[in-house]
């Protein structure tokens, strides 16, 4: 298949869908079908936005993310989406000969779909024993590129090692990765891929929300929903650095979740941003003629870390 063009940032399709404890139910108080993210799917194709990243693991037990996206997708003909899609380590079907292959074909046919542009590891347990499972759903031909999700420098070197006997790179890593979480510039992460050529896609970038500047100790996400019970002690910390967002929001006539996600390109990274809105597709649309000098990076960074916010979520290894 040929290189497509691919957008400067990728949607993200967590909450698409409902059921099991991935279901964008549970996580953020959606319940979304195919109808429902029609217009948004159509405005992000629109306005160029054709990058979308799914998983087996969203809407747990059913893949019902990737069954929207692809009927979503299809309407418009493979040649000018790009889907990105994972194997989910503790997931799998232990009975299968290749739990990586069976899942990859089961994501195949949710998606109705021959091609996936880019294939991830979507966390990093027992790197030795799934990293060359790969090599079999690469070698069907229905994978443009391979990456790594959730793994530390150390974890994406390994990877690369068991993989170059078979002539296979990693071509792009997905990690956490926002103003309240920097450990790929701390642990070197970053400046590893940019000298690999290895493209890095920044997902959690708005933090599910708490940084988007429509949430603060006075306005609190919903209560109910696991990110409102994750971010809504974090606000009071907060407070500085949503104000800066939203200083430079007023500068660069944007808002404060454009801000946020400019950061994040100026690092170098590829954002995937969260949709089920067609005014959240808009604003993304508008992120990439924002251009924030070195000195707002660095402000940023620097109220960010006096903040002491550390969100480093659960499912993150350290090795």
């Amino acid at each position: 298949m040929t290189q497509k063009t691919e957008a400067k940032i990728a949607l993200g399709t967590w909450s698409w869908g409902v059921g099991g404890f991935a279901g964008g139910d549970a996580i953020f108080g959606n319940q979304l079908d195919t109808a429902d993210l029609k217009d948004v799917f159509n405005t992000a194709m629109e306005n160029g936005l054709n990058v979308f990243d799914t998983a087996y693991a969203y809407a747990y037990a059913n893949g019902e993310s990737e069954r929207i996206l692809g009927e979503l997708a299809n309407a418009y003909g493979r040649d000018r989406v790009v889907i990105s899609d994972k194997f989910t380590p503790g997931m799998q079907n232990d009975a299968a000969e290749n739990p990586v292959l069976e899942m990859f074909e089961g994501s195949l046919k949710r998606l109705g779909t021959d091609f996936i542009d880019i294939y991830w590891i979507h966390n990093s347990a027992d790197v030795e024993r799934w990293t060359p499972l790969l090599v079999d759903a690469v070698k069907t031909g229905k994978i443009g590129r391979i990456g790594v999700s959730n793994h530390s420098l150390n974890q994406v070197k390994r990877v690369q090692e068991i993989l170059a006997p078979h002539g296979i790179k990693v071509s792009a890593v997905q990690n956490h990765f926002s103003l309240l979480y920097r450990n790929s510039i701390e642990d070197g992460l970053l400046d590893y891929c940019k000298e690999n050529d290895i493209q890095f896609f920044s997902y959690m970038v708005l933090e599910q929300g708490a940084l988007s500047g429509k949430y603060d100790e006075n306005h609190l996400l919903p209560a109910n929903s696991s990110r409102g019970k994750t971010y809504n002690p974090m606000f009071p910390a907060l407070k500085d650095l949503l104000a800066a967002l939203a200083q430079l929001a007023e500068k660069y006539d944007a808002s404060p979740a454009q801000i946020a996600t400019a950061w994040a390109i100026g690092r170098g990274t590829t954002p995937i941003l969260g949709v089920t809105k067609v005014e959240q597709v808009i604003d993304a649309a508008k992120v990439a003629n924002i251009a924030l000098t070195d000195d707002e990076i660095a402000q940023l960074e620097e109220i960010a870390i006096a903040s002491g916010v550390d969100t480093r979520g659960g499912w993150e290894g350290q090795a």
